[in-house]
């Protein structure tokens, strides 16, 4: 068996959680990558936003590595949730290089620092805010792949598109008559299942 690098492992699945919430913006107007589709307003730009604050957070931050970066929705006295959304004046391009410059500034971390590396949260309490760099990955990794599993149910809400990638959809072969029977056989499914409680 061939030993595995741990960082070089935990790099490729958050770069792949990047990529995946990316190409979820692909061939949208303005409209379609900022409407809200939840009741809670989830938005796919919004999404990307707040991925890159985490990333700046945990990967930065956490660290004593601060990128710089303005981030005023995440400032004290901040209007809540303005992480989540993205303001007419804030372009796509600008919020969309903004989450390529924390990838960045964070790989930096990971390449810089030991896993077993500890560091402190800064938003979290006084004394349960000590993290190692390890745990701070898996943290980004899982909510990166969070939020590109909220993005792949609006995008398909949206036009249809699902999965991972463009070569890799992840869902078996079936044209629109085979989905709409699908669909209606799992339909049909719940409510017998309605009836029965």
């Amino acid at each position: 068996m061939i030993p595995s690098d741990a960082k070089s492992d935990l790099h490729t699945y958050l770069q792949s959680a990047r990529d995946a919430l990316l190409w979820k913006l692909e061939g949208l107007g303005e409209y379609d990558v900022r409407r809200p589709l939840t009741p809670t307003g989830t938005n796919l730009l919004g999404l990307v936003k707040h991925v890159a604050g985490v990333e700046l957070g945990y990967l930065g931050d956490t660290f004593g590595r601060p990128s710089g970066e303005p981030l005023p929705w995440l400032d004290e006295g901040a209007e809540p949730n303005a992480d989540m959304w993205a303001t007419a004046d804030e372009s796509r391009e600008s919020i969309v290089e903004l989450y390529r410059r924390a990838w960045t500034h964070a790989d930096a971390t990971i390449a810089a620092l030991a896993l077993d590396t500890t560091g402190r949260v800064p938003w979290w309490p006084d004394g349960r805010d000590e993290v190692t760099l390890h745990h701070a990955v898996v943290r980004v990794i899982a909510d990166t792949h969070r939020h590109a599993g909220h993005a792949d149910i609006l995008r398909e809400l949206m036009d249809g598109a699902v999965g991972m990638n463009k070569g890799n959809d992840s869902v078996p072969p079936g044209d629109p008559a085979w989905w709409e029977r699908h669909r209606s056989r799992l339909e049909r499914a719940a409510r017998e299942a309605g009836r029965a409680v």
